[in-house]
């Protein structure tokens, strides 16, 4: 125990959820709806799985390790995000960029602000560094007090504050507008806005960065792209920040075909649009549809391919969340504050996908009569 980090002895760990779908037969894997990790619930475009086979049947290079800059890569990503390529840097997923961010920026001793409950894998990430973590939280029914948030962050004094947006779980999203506030009001902190879910909020505060230095936004491709198992994050900040970061970064970890795989996916994102389409409708139907639900549940709104659903008690919540379960649905129990402990996070899919959840919800409440 003596050899362990010392910020790491007493470190709560982030909460992983279920994996079931790991644990059967490929054949078996078809009949999981697995909404618990807010994934794409389809694939991605076959011009990923084009190129990944053309890949494989071409010349080795298992041997090699993969290219430390890879322009077509960047060009892509800055095609989609229309920023300059100085502005860009791709990486092994957003959460080994939050890694990167956290050492590059944060000393041990320094506060962090987290908008909360949100995404705690990154709290473990500032703690793990020794960096003081704080929370302001959303109001018990998830609005958002603006005024009390900037009290608090004038009186912390943060070296960094974290906003997911949309923030996952409660799914509150913050105009760029607003962000633009926080920035020129408290010039002092790096605002860290995590866009996981950007695509589906149909905005962003990425040109931002162009302007600020105390802005780092960071996007995935593991959401909206349906590229979870590629592992492929990039960053969006200003040239000196990128250069800040570039000092640490480390090129050789991600996998030629996990970039090969990224362009691919960048130079077909009407698929991904398309997608993100079938998942509002998804989402729409899902909300009207559980209004018969009333009585049980309430299902709040989100910019996100998730919403929140609060119960009466935490033992209802678990209740539908196993019975869910049985019926190979597999959704997101929260734990990260008080105001979610009688919720649950349900990723959402297609509409065909969100009838078969409402369906068995359905019989589930048929049941309990």
């Amino acid at each position: 125990m003596e050899f362990i980090n010392k910020y790491l002895r007493n470190l709560k760990p982030y909460k992983l959820a279920s994996h079931k779908i790991w644990a059967v037969e490929p054949k078996d894997r078809e009949g999981i709806l697995k909404l618990d990790w807010n994934e794409a619930t389809v694939p991605p475009s076959p011009k990923v799985t084009a190129r990944v086979k053309e890949l494989l049947d071409g010349p080795g290079f298992f041997n090699l390790y993969p290219t430390t800059k890879n322009d077509r890569l960047l060009e892509a990503i800055a095609g989609f995000v229309k920023l300059p390529i100085e502005n860009i840097q791709y990486f092994g997923s957003s959460d080994v960029l939050h890694e990167y961010i956290c050492r590059s920026f944060l000393c041990g001793g320094d506060k962090v602000l987290m908008l909360g409950p949100s995404y705690d894998n990154f709290r473990l990430t500032c703690q793990s560094g020794g960096a003081e973590v704080s929370f302001f939280y959303y109001n018990d029914d998830f609005t958002f007090d603006a005024a009390g948030f900037e009290t608090t962050l004038a009186f912390l004094k943060p070296v960094m504050t974290y906003i997911c947006n949309p923030n996952n779980p409660t799914g509150n999203y913050h105009t760029p507008d607003y962000i633009r506030h926080l920035l020129e009001t408290f010039p002092q902190t790096l605002f860290l806005i995590d866009e996981a879910y950007g695509e589906f909020a149909g905005e962003s505060s990425k040109n931002l960065v162009l302007k600020y230095d105390n802005i780092i936004v960071t996007r995935t491709l593991s959401k909206a792209f349906a590229m979870a198992n590629f592992r492929i994050g990039y960053l969006l900040a200003s040239e000196a920040n990128i250069a800040a970061i570039g000092k640490i970064r480390n090129p050789k970890n991600i996998t030629t075909i996990s970039q090969e795989a990224a362009v691919a996916a960048l130079e077909d994102a009407d698929y991904m649009w398309s997608y993100v389409d079938q998942v509002h409708k998804g989402q729409a139907y899902f909300i009207e549809a559980s209004a018969q639900f009333a009585d049980y549940y309430t299902v709040y709104p989100s910019r996100g391919n998730f919403n929140l659903l609060k119960f009466n008690t935490r033992e209802e919540k678990m209740a539908l969340l196993g019975y869910l379960a049985d019926h190979d649905i597999f959704v997101r129990d929260t734990t990260q504050a008080p105001s979610v402990e009688k919720c649950f996070r349900v990723t959402m899919g297609t509409k065909k996908q969100m009838e078969r959840v409402i369906g068995v919800i359905g019989d589930f409440y048929k049941n309990q009569k």
